[in-house]
């Protein structure tokens, strides 16, 4: 499967038409694929569409624009986070279930018949942080992607700190609906200085390596 990153909607071009989940053909308007930059070094997981995502396309539309917000104020959006067609830079936005209940959540069924599309978006990019938004995000991907259990991750204690994933870390993040505002400055705080800490200073040796260059530093 080849990337298209001229397109930062379904960018791996994956299924459009997806029937495997009868209940929700009938309620979507569209399936809702990952967003964003296929060389991304983040990956942005929620739980399912908003009713602006579904309507849109854009993951993290409407209600959950919190999540837009956050990533724009530590430097991972271009331009306006609030535009029709935002510009993530270096950051990929997807969700566990790709299509839109307006009464329900997503059973486990559902949840299943998705996780090939996350696990192929997720193997493809190979992010080197992943943002779980949501208890079901991270209970998505605990079997397959941490050494706990689901039963053992509550994004409630989890929010707003860094845990060891396979071969990546995971930062997760409240679902914007149940986030005080002390919450949301407590993550941006937190990956902020994840960013100009441990992310940066591990970029700036990729970049030695790649160069033959030491990481630059003020004379």
């Amino acid at each position: 499967m080849d990337a298209r990153q001229d397109e930062m909607s379904n960018p791996f071009g994956m299924d459009e038409d997806c029937t495997n989940c009868p209940e929700l053909v009938e309620t979507r308007e569209r399936i809702v694929h990952g967003y964003g930059d296929v060389g991304a070094d983040f990956v942005v997981i929620g739980d399912q569409p908003s009713a602006a995502a579904d309507e849109t396309g854009v993951p993290f539309a409407g209600d959950q624009s919190l999540v837009w917000d956050v990533l724009d104020r530590v430097g991972l959006v271009d331009g306006d986070p609030g535009a029709a067609e935002p510009e993530p830079d270096e950051v990929f936005l997807t969700y566990v279930t790709r299509c839109r209940h307006p009464d329900r959540t997503a059973t486990d069924e559902e949840v299943t018949a998705c996780e090939a599309y996350r696990s192929s978006e997720l193997r493809m990019i190979n992010p080197e942080i992943i943002v779980p938004v949501g208890q079901r995000a991270i209970e998505a991907l605990a079997f397959q992607y941490t050494t706990k259990s689901e039963d053992e991750l509550d994004v409630t204690e989890l929010h707003a700190t860094t845990m060891r994933g396979r071969g990546f870390e995971l930062v997760p993040m409240l679902d914007p609906a149940d986030q005080t505002p002390e919450q949301t400055e407590a993550f941006v705080e937190h990956f902020a200085d994840l960013l100009g800490t441990d992310y940066r200073q591990t970029k700036g040796r990729q970049g030695s390596l790649e160069t033959g260059r030491g990481p630059d530093t003020d004379e």
